[in-house]
This record gives C-alpha cells, sequence and structure tokens, in this order.
C-alpha cells in the first residue's frame, strides 16, 4: 500500500453501490430525489438576473441532441479550482489547489512566491506570443516542480495544508457528482495544478469517492517516508491541460482506495462525442481540445468583475452563471440531458 492510500473512506451520504443489484433502485431513487428538488424550486435557487443565456436557440438545439444520444455518448469535462470549488468563502477568496500548498519550509514556500510573482502577469500579458507563453508557463511549472522537490515536500505536509485552506465546494457538486456516477456518464477534472492535492480535497471534504471521475493534473512520485522524489508523466501547465492530456487521466478511485474498476478506459471516451464542459475562464474552452465532439454545451462561471467580463463570457459560453452560483442549475442540466429511462 502506498503511503496516500493509508486510511479508511468513509461513504458521503449513502451505502456504497458496489453491489450491482442495487443499482437500479439507487438510480431510480437518486432522479426522484432530483425531480422533487426541481418541483419545489429548491434545485436551481440562481436567480434569473444571475444565469444568463445568449442564444437559448442554440442551447435548446444542443440539449435536444444530447438527450436523443443518450448517456452513453455524453462525458463531463470540468475545471476544479473556482468552477467545482467556490470562488468566496465566508467573505474571503476561496484558495486554488496550488495557492494553498505550504511544504513545510518558510524558505521555499517564499521561494515560490517569487515565482507566482514573476510569471503570473506573463500568464496574461496580451502582448507574449502564444509560442513564447507556453515556453514560459513550462518554465515556471518546471521550477516550481523542482523547488517542491529540493525543498522536501511530503504528504503529510499536503494534507495538513488542505485541512487548513479555505477551500469549499459549491452547493449542488456532491450532488452532481452522484448523480453522473448513478448514470454513468464520466467526468475528467482538469487541471494545471497537482492531482494529488486535489484527491486531497476531495478526500477531506467530500469523505468520498466517485468511481467515474478521473483527475488529469500533475502527479507526485512519493517514497516509501511519504517524501516527493520526483514528478510522474508529462507536464501539464495552463495552456495545455486538454483531451491530449488523457494519458495522465488516472481515476480518484485509485488514489482513495476504492478497489473497483473504472467503468470507462481512454479509447472509450473517445467515443464519447456529446460533451458537458465546466469551466470558470474562457480559455477551459479548450479543455476539450483534442475531442472530435459533435455536440457541446458550455457552462461558465463568471465569479467576479462581471460587470467588465459579462460580455466576453455570454458569447463564449453557452450558459453562464454570475456572482459565484451554486451547482443547482447545472444539476438540473444533467437531469434535462439525461431523463429517467435513458440510459
Amino acid at each position: 500500500m502506498s503511503y496516500r492510500l493509508q486510511g479508511a473512506i468513509v461513504p458521503f451520504r449513502w451505502t456504497s453501490i458496489r453491489h450491482h443489484h442495487h443499482i437500479l433502485s439507487h438510480f431510480n431513487s437518486t432522479h426522484r430525489y432530483i425531480k422533487a428538488r426541481i418541483a419545489t424550486n429548491q434545485m436551481d435557487p440562481v436567480q434569473v438576473s444571475e444565469k444568463v443565456v445568449d442564444d437559448p436557440s442554440s442551447l435548446e438545439l444542443k440539449k435536444t441532441a444530447i438527450r436523443t444520444a443518450g448517456p452513453h455518448k455524453l462525458q463531463v469535462i470540468a475545471d476544479f479550482d473556482a468552477t467545482l470549488t467556490k470562488y468566496w468563502i465566508n467573505g474571503l477568496r476561496g484558495q486554488s489547489s496550488h495557492g494553498l500548498l505550504h511544504q513545510g519550509n518558510p524558505e521555499y514556500d517564499t521561494k515560490r512566491q517569487e515565482l507566482y510573482e514573476y510569471y503570473h502577469p506573463l500568464e496574461f500579458s496580451p502582448s507574449i506570443p502564444i509560442e513564447e507563453k507556453t515556453k514560459l508557463m513550462e518554465e515556471w511549472w518546471g521550477k516550481t516542480h523542482a523547488l517542491l522537490i529540493e525543498g522536501g515536500l511530503t504528504y503529510d505536509a499536503i494534507k495538513k495544508s488542505v485541512a487548513d485552506a479555505t477551500i469549499a465546494f459549491r452547493d449542488g457538486v456532491v450532488e452532481l457528482l452522484e448523480f453522473l456516477e448513478e448514470i454513468e456518464v464520466p467526468v475528467l477534472i482538469f487541471s494545471a495544478g497537482l492531482a494529488d492535492i486535489i484527491e486531497e480535497v476531495l478526500r477531506q471534504k467530500l469523505h468520498r469517492s466517485f468511481k467515474n471521475v478521473k483527475i488529469v493534473s500533475n502527479r507526485m512520485v512519493f517514497d516509501d517516508n511519504g517524501c516527493l522524489i520526483s514528478f510522474k508523466g508529462k507536464l501539464i501547465h495552463v495552456l495545455n491541460k486538454n483531451e491530449h492530456s488523457l494519458d495522465m487521466a488516472a481515476p480518484v478511485h485509485e488514489r482513495l482506495g476504492d478497489s473497483d474498476e473504472p467503468f470507462d478506459d481512454y479509447s472509450s471516451m473517445k467515443k464519447r462525442t456529446n460533451v458537458l464542459l465546466l469551466g470558470d475562464h474562457i480559455g477551459d474552452l479548450g479543455m476539450s481540445d483534442g475531442l472530435n465532439y459533435e455536440n457541446r454545451i458550455s457552462v461558465g462561471f463568471l465569479n467576479h468583475n462581471v460587470d467588465e467580463s459579462l460580455n466576453s463570457y455570454r458569447k463564449a459560453f453557452d450558459i453562464v452563471y454570475l456572482n459565484d452560483a451554486p451547482m443547482w442549475g447545472v444539476v438540473k442540466l444533467v437531469s434535462q440531458l439525461c431523463p429517467t429511462g435513458s440510459r
């Protein structure tokens, strides 16, 4: 057993669904629960003014096409920070999965912060060509990873960082992931951060795993003492996190001690040509690059600077939720795309 797998995983809300004879009845009860919440207006408490659809006719056509094709043709692609997680928490800016890390060595925390202050403005500079910017991002990520190794990062430091972090999932995220698991729709979480931290956030905040969720992010390799010794596979940064990086994907349940086999592999993911994409930056639309999709519904979370950014977001995304909205609207959308009996 690897270092990170120590400790049991406690089911979050429902008992295990590993036994197949329970799946159908559990699915039906889940669907009844969602439909009941929709009927009582509890599923989507977002006010009309906080949801923007620029082209309703186009959206309805996409919804009809995806619903007709069925859940077996659908996959969900989601950004993690400020998409699945909240942007604001009790009036404070929520931390990112990368920003929350304290490696237990103040000198190296300072060095990583200095790299951030140098490279972060370059990431958003409109005057730097994309080829040059890509090299800069590779340089930034490479130096940061080297500091984590040199500074002696341990998995215990990751667990403590997550425990102390100001990070939380949007209301409705758990229900969304549970529902997608029930109808066997895979979820790919793309992140330019660190998969091990995201998995620890899922473990500590949700206390359960999802056999249909895979993380596409940078993965760490720890020794038997829980010390970081290297990184696995290709480097994933903000400009290359898309389905070209799918060979880096690994199911969350493998990291969290669940032995069930995932029901989707790389080849079958390519056959799922309908996409529901969730992001908080226009650049997140590139997460579906490399997938020859037939229909894509994109949902954007515009968490701040609404007046300045709304026009560009509404043109880029099919649906835009404003002001750090909950996930209930997406849960409702998925229930419409995958109605009961369509499996």
